[in-house]
């Protein structure tokens, strides 16, 4: 049977891996920026602003628009609360979302138990739920700060095997440690990878950064670019830009 990465591989093209962040403040700028770049693009993040901006009706205008969405709200909190935000999400229509890893395992099992029985109960389609790591935006003196010892990378790895054994489908993580997660958790490991910079691009506030074609080259799934596309100020020529980044990584 071919695992989660082989199918990813052999039937999303470039343009469908690609994850728009769309970290903005009003849903005209949504309605705006989605328009452009549905066509472009496989899919767009609502994270925290826009969530607590707008809401669900931020989530529902993306999709009546044409677009998929990744719920990127990164719940944690004690199992029965997340396990209760995930069927929720679930029934939003999302097509992936998160949680934090470090949240336990006790967590991100709830939470896979309590999706499978609302998509079997209800006949939804199973969304992609994924466990963060360690945020791009932290590096070892931030992690040491906070009192994990050790490298940021075992610190990955510690939290994907724990995402695996819940049962989940796959991390959130930068794409250096993609080669260490996959050695851990093994080809049916969705991997999704922010902290992505076009060649020419700024870091901004992420640490952990790769260029879209690296990020690719190094085995990701999905990565997902926010400023560098929702900023430009030709977003489509921006979007374009980077599918072909990636597209010069997977050959």
């Amino acid at each position: 049977m071919a695992s989660n990465l082989e199918l990813v591989r052999s039937r999303l093209s470039m343009r469908e891996r690609l994850i728009v962040a769309l970290d903005v403040d009003h849903l005209e700028h949504v309605k705006q920026l989605v328009r452009l770049l549905a066509p472009e693009v496989g899919m767009f993040k609502v994270g925290k602003q826009l969530f607590t901006c707008a809401g669900p009706q931020a989530v529902r205008l993306i999709q009546e628009i044409g677009g998929e969405v990744f719920l990127d709200l990164k719940f944690h909190d004690i199992p029965t609360t997340v396990a209760k935000a995930a069927v929720e999400a679930t029934r939003l229509g999302v097509k992936m979302f998160n949680v934090h890893a470090s949240g336990s395992l006790e967590m991100m099992r709830a939470t896979v138990k309590e999706v499978h029985r609302i998509c079997r109960q209800e006949k939804r389609r199973q969304p992609i739920m994924l466990a963060v790591t360690v945020l791009t935006s932290l590096n070892q003196d931030d992690l040491k700060r906070v009192g994990v010892d050790g490298k940021v990378a075992d610190q990955v790895v510690r939290l994907a095997l724990l995402t695996k054994e819940a049962g989940m489908d796959g991390v959130v993580a930068s794409p250096h440690e993609v080669t260490d997660i996959r050695s851990a958790c093994g080809r049916r490991f969705i991997i999704v990878t922010p902290g992505i910079r076009p060649v020419a691009g700024n870091r901004n506030d992420q640490q952990r950064v790769m260029t879209p074609g690296d990020a690719v080259a190094a085995g990701v799934d999905y990565i997902v670019v926010g400023r560098p596309i929702v900023e430009a100020k030709d977003p489509v020529a921006a979007a374009r830009e980077i599918v072909a980044e990636m597209e010069s990584g997977g050959r």
